[in-house]
């Protein structure tokens, strides 16, 4: 199975009141850092994207199939687009995120699995963002879809993941807000 980077840039950031995907929090757009993160571990990377958003210098972008269905739709249309892909997904909410959580993603992934993930810092249950979605928790994902159930959270929780704790536990800080980004780049600094 091929695995394949996908960076979430669809959401509407409705409550950071600009776009994610273009915060600089690295000196470039923040879809190009996770972009270019991804780049250094698969040989293709994927934007996922909301119809409209334009990404200057990248041409691997998969419209988001769905609409209103928040980062299912970015996952479930990468899986419509190649069913037989594995997915290293990353949402573009993640300021603090490097190499060494995903280099520890890709250690203890085991394909034979439907996914890998870390725990969340925040409510102990699995980060579906900051993971490795294997075709068989894709296929999950998108029956529980028809079925009314949207959040991947629960999808993976519902599976047999292999479930990591993270000791960079600070590179799974969301920022979602004005105020959580400004936070971040605080840290950064």
């Amino acid at each position: 199975m091929a695995l394949k980077g996908l960076v979430l840039c669809g959401g509407k950031s409705l409550r950071m009141q600009q776009d994610k995907s273009l915060i600089d929090y690295h000196g470039q757009p923040q879809w190009q850092y996770l972009h270019g993160l991804l780049k250094g571990f698969v040989p293709e990377v994927w934007l996922s994207a909301r119809e409209g958003q334009t990404f200057p210098g990248c041409d691997n972008i998969i419209y988001d199939s769905l609409e209103g269905a928040g980062p299912s739709a970015g996952l479930l249309s990468a899986h419509a687009h190649d069913p037989a892909a594995s997915w290293l997904v990353l949402a573009c909410d993640l300021p603090l995120i490097s190499e060494q959580s995903i280099a520890l993603l890709m250690e203890k992934r085991q394909p034979q699995r439907p996914a890998t993930a870390f725990i969340s810092p925040f409510n102990e249950q699995p980060e579906p963002l900051i993971a490795i979605w294997e075709p068989a928790a894709l296929a999950q994902l998108e029956k529980d879809f028809r079925e009314g159930k949207t959040c991947p959270r629960k999808t993976l929780a519902g599976l047999d993941t292999v479930l990591l704790e993270n000791p960079f536990r600070r590179e799974q800080y969301n920022a979602n807000t004005p105020e959580e980004m400004e936070n971040a780049k605080e840290k950064l600094k």
